[in-house]
């Protein structure tokens, strides 16, 4: 953590937490309780059942410990003394740490007021300098991580500096709070998760769906407008493929069992890089034919523990904007760049413009050629350096097979999500034997680029979602205009505007419903539809439209045509901006 003082102060509230919980729940035994990016944690193991009700509690006791200024003091001691007196206390997690540190480490016991715990530190002096905290929520967690340990309870602390840092991150949770894309799915009707269909799988809903394919469409034109082809590849491959690519050996276990056809074993697709390559080895390839740009929204399954499934952010299956460009080292820097401006082009339209770089280097268990990755490193930092991004760099950093820029882009309230990775790989090309034919007759070894830009679609409808808290611009709204008749009277001019607007390529409701016109008002505010027609007597009367905008604004007597015509061209820009406002 780059600020040593604050997580000074995390880890110390952790300590001040566990032992309100112990005063307050009496025989706990504790877990591990680090310091994070925003706070801190702790996990226990507690009869009691813990429910948010009790956080006011703790929260109330944790004031009383700081409030005593009780004194942070750290003590060595020898590991089989150490191992018993944890294990008189029948804290058998902390007996499990001690025996799995290394021999030659020192073990420390840091104590505050009546209360002990095994910990490196470091901590403040004393708990009368942890003022401005929050407990935030509860969670289960398995004891290091695995499923075949007991499951603990933990609960979640952020903690500042100073109480305007603390309020200004309340602030900021509340804010995500509401734009949490599983509630504002579940409100706009976009997508849902059933059990019977299984955890981690997502149903579109006719409006998702439609928001999706505008993504998909966009995202094809953009692919054909930049020299991309598109290909498909099927969603199960046989054993000997994944086999040869690697998978069977590294990643297996994310990988859903296998099902046996014709007497041979076939598994669901992790990822669409060795069904590409096996495009490409369908030929002979010539230097003449590089560079080969393919891309495909490609499906695969990949098996998440249960309790990190998170909505559409994280998922069991999902479609990745996956792309493979093949290309000989002459052109390597070329198409890094071309990649680069292509994805900052993509955000740019979607509404992002807050983009950093991360770029991982040569770790010590690199495999291919060194002058390889020296190339593929300059290449990614001259392409970063002359789109003049701010970035950082990763050294030792990258994945054995190939260096690699991520590009994270932050939201509305200021959140960082990972997004766009542009990977160099020198595995998959020697594992499959890729060649083509150099003008000097000779066969090379291609230099072969993965590339997501969205990532997943799952993933980054969940992020455009709470960038825009579901208010998405008209060329993605999945209703872009609605009708509301005020009386029966118009009910037959409401129709002819929607079927007039269905004609000019508009997605347009009419709400006929027997509601007031007001209630027509809340009901469309609350589904967050960009543009609302009012007809009454005098908009049927003079053919003319009444719009209702955005913050209860109406602006009387539009022309018809020109109304269409202006909201045709917001929709073929792409604005982000409306029109009408």
């Amino acid at each position: 953590m780059e600020n040593d003082k604050l997580h000074k102060i995390r880890h110390s509230f952790s300590h001040v937490m566990a032992q309100a919980v112990k005063e307050l729940f009496g025989p706990v035994k504790l877990g591990i309780g680090p310091a994070t990016e925003t706070g801190f944690y702790y996990d226990f193991d507690c009869e009691h059942r813990f429910v948010p009700e009790d956080l006011p509690l703790i929260e109330k006791k944790m004031k009383h410990i700081t409030a005593q200024a009780q004194k942070f003091e750290s003590r060595e001691i020898e590991r089989s003394k150490a191992l018993e007196y944890f294990s008189s206390l029948g804290e058998n997690y902390k007996v499990e740490l001690i025996k799995d540190l290394p021999e030659t480490e020192k073990i420390t016991i840091y104590k505050n007021g009546n209360f002990e715990d095994l910990c490196k530190g470091p901590h403040v002096e004393h708990t009368g300098q942890l003022k401005h905290f929050k407990l935030m929520s509860i969670a289960g967690a398995y004891w290091r991580g695995s499923e075949k340990n007991p499951m603990l309870q933990r609960i979640y602390g952020v903690a500042f500096e100073t109480k305007e840092e603390l309020d200004e991150y309340l602030k900021r949770m509340e804010e995500a709070e509401k734009r949490d894309h599983r509630k504002v799915g579940r409100q706009l009707d976009l997508f849902s998760v059933s059990e019977t269909v299984g955890p981690g799988l997502i149903l579109w809903h006719p409006k998702g769906a439609r928001i999706r394919h505008e993504i998909e469409n966009y995202w094809k034109n953009e692919h054909f407008k930049g020299g991309y082809e598109l290909i498909y590849t099927p969603h199960i491959g046989r054993a000997n493929l994944w086999q040869t690519s690697g998978h069977l050996d590294f990643y297996k276990d994310s990988m859903y069992s296998p099902m046996d056809i014709d007497q041979i074993q076939y598994y669901v697709k992790p990822m669409n890089c060795p069904f590409h390559i096996q495009v490409y080895k369908s030929a002979s390839r010539s230097y003449r034919d590089l560079p080969l740009r393919w891309a495909e929204l490609g499906t695969v399954y990949r098996f998440e523990k249960a309790g990190v499934l998170h909505g559409l952010l994280r998922v069991r299956g999902f479609t990745q904007d996956d792309a493979h460009i093949i290309c000989s080292p002459e052109q390597v820097e070329e198409e890094t760049l071309r990649v680069l401006r292509f994805s900052l082009n993509i955000w740019k339209t979607f509404g992002f413009s807050e983009i950093k770089a991360y770029i991982a280097t040569r770790p010590n268990d690199a495999v291919g050629d060194p002058s390889r990755w020296e190339e593929a490193q300059k290449s990614l930092m001259k392409a970063v350096e002359k789109e003049g991004l701010p970035y950082e760099k990763d050294e030792g950093g990258g994945a054995f097979y190939g260096p690699k820029i991520d590009l994270k882009i932050k939201d509305a309230i200021g959140r960082e999500w990972q997004t766009t990775t542009i990977q160099f790989d020198f595995n998959l090309p020697e594992r499959f034997d890729m060649e083509y034919t150099g003008s000097d007759g000779k066969k090379h070894r291609p230099y072969m680029i993965h590339r997501a830009l969205l990532g997943s679609l799952e993933r980054f409808f969940g992020v455009l979602t709470e960038h825009y808290a579901g208010n998405f611009p008209l060329w993605l709204a999945p209703v872009q205009v609605r009708i509301l008749n005020i009386t029966s009277n118009e009910e037959d001019y409401a129709i002819s505007l929607k079927d007039k607007l269905l004609s000019e390529g508009i997605r347009a409701e009419a709400d006929i419903s027997n509601d007031t016109i007001n209630a027509k008002i809340r009901n469309a505010s609350s589904q967050k539809i960009p543009y609302l027609i009012v007809a009454g007597k005098k908009e049927k009367e003079s053919g003319n439209i009444s719009l209702r905008l955005k913050g209860n604004k109406n602006i009387f007597g539009v022309n018809t045509q020109e109304f269409i015509s202006s909201i045709k061209k917001e929709i073929e820009t792409k604005s982000l901006e409306p029109i009408y406002k």
